[in-house]
């Protein structure tokens, strides 16, 4: 099917130029046809007509760090434990949460997950995924699940040996198994819980399937202490000497708590940094500063949400302290993992994915202005209709491509069966 976008007020998301005219998108061809006159020339059979009169459309949002499996984690009851530190957050909160995740829950997480992100104006989802109970399999569920939502994506599993060596191989084979068929990346936990046979694995993994690393790195002070005390060296400078650092398709996720050593060393590597302001703050684990870091920084959600017009405001404002960030390089970061995407050539995020906003702003709206109204103005409100890869999946703020109400009828009982569950595992 194709889709012609009348009188569109188009943003080039690379130069910020508005183009106003109709536009051709097909689910063939991830390009677009500019400027096409149906007077002139015969739309191709079964083609739908959008009016986007008035309206705004760009290429849509890509989230460069997600958690899907954290999905069913809103509302939960509290640990019987309040965490006095970031490690304790993960042993009495997250570490229990994916210990009790089985099919079905990781199921309904990634379809939520999915559909939050479609919602929000997001047809990509770079997702790190953990569920040590549950391993096999694992990965493919979520595939399926983005798929059928219409949602584009790069997943991994989160190889850790915290809960043993046997889990950590499963997880390398899960990866393993999922890289034959598919694109997606040898995730690993942080270093603070994986072996140095562990990583060696993970680092061949990605030589075989010409994959990267995606890692949690010096998110907390607690990550570099380890490193030092059991390996006498610093988490980035560890990853190097395991041949992490010299692949472009690699991401190291947060990067706070990094010496000057550290960073030079991301500088001069092709690893990409993903940073994550909203969830630096909730854990009070410290603010991001891109410092030394280089230009390879995008954005992601950390499982706290999926909206990434979210993410990208909350990071001007943290950042504007702390990063002496400006508009223009918090759209930079939010805009870079769709670079990060093409350069290492992976599929799913073509032009042909786009996103129409009717954008009600009571003040003119132009290139000069636009990153005003990037950080102030836009929000996931605004978005009416989703094309994910040349495809119509959002219409009028409305999901077409599975029933939202019967998949969020079942996360809540998905949920309350997970939550029964963690009431009865003990922390780490």
């Amino acid at each position: 099917m194709s889709l012609l976008l009348k009188n569109a007020v188009f943003i080039d998301w690379e130069t910020l130029d508005f183009i106003s005219g109709n536009i051709m998108v097909t689910g063939d061809e991830p390009s677009l046809k500019f400027f096409y006159d149906p007077q002139k020339s015969a739309l191709p059979p079964g083609t739908e007509t959008i009016d986007c009169s008035g309206k705004l459309v760009t290429k849509s949002f890509a989230v460069g760090h997600h958690h899907a499996y954290s999905a069913l984690s809103r509302g939960m009851p509290a640990p019987e434990q309040s965490p006095q530190n970031f490690h304790e957050i993960l042993k009495y909160i997250w570490w229990r949460l994916d210990k009790c995740l089985d099919a079905e829950t990781i199921e309904s997480s990634a379809l939520v997950t999915a559909m939050a992100c479609l919602k929000a104006g997001s047809t990509f989802v770079v997702d790190h995924h953990a569920s040590p109970m549950a391993v096999k399999g694992s990965l493919e569920i979520i595939a399926k699940a983005f798929e059928k939502v219409g949602v584009s994506h790069l997943l991994c599993y989160e190889v850790s040996d915290r809960d043993g060596e046997k889990i950590a191989r499963q997880g390398i084979d899960e990866t393993e198994v999922y890289l034959r068929n598919h694109q997606g990346l040898v995730g690993l936990h942080a270093s603070f819980t994986v072996s140095d046979k562990t990583l060696r694995q993970a680092v061949a993994l990605t030589k075989i399937h010409n994959s990267g690393i995606h890692i949690h790195v010096a998110e907390d002070g607690y990550d570099q202490e380890r490193c030092i005390r059991e390996h006498g060296k610093r988490v980035v400078g560890r990853l190097r000497d395991a041949g992490v650092m010299n692949n472009q398709k690699s991401i190291l996720v947060h990067c706070l708590h990094l010496d000057d050593n550290e960073r030079e060393l991301i500088r001069s590597s092709p690893v990409w940094v993903a940073q994550n302001s909203e969830s630096n703050l909730n854990n009070n684990v410290g603010h991001f500063k891109s410092t030394g870091l280089g230009d390879n920084i995008i954005l992601g959600t950390d499982g706290m949400h999926s909206d990434m017009l979210r993410s990208a405001k909350a990071t001007f404002l943290d950042g504007q302290q702390s990063d002496g960030i400006t508009p223009e390089s918090a759209y930079r970061r939010f805009r870079n993992v769709h670079r990060y995407l093409r350069e290492n050539n992976f599929a799913g995020d073509g032009d042909n994915n786009l996103v129409i906003l009717d954008y009600d702003t009571p003040t003119p709206v132009n290139r000069e202005n636009f990153l005003s109204h990037f950080i102030y103005g836009l929000t996931a409100e605004h978005v009416t209709d989703v094309i994910s890869n040349g495809k119509l999946v959002v219409r009028d703020r409305k999901i077409l491509t599975v029933d939202e109400d019967e998949i969020l009828k079942e996360s809540r009982r998905q949920a309350e069966k997970l939550w029964e569950r963690m009431m009865l595992v003990s922390p780490v």
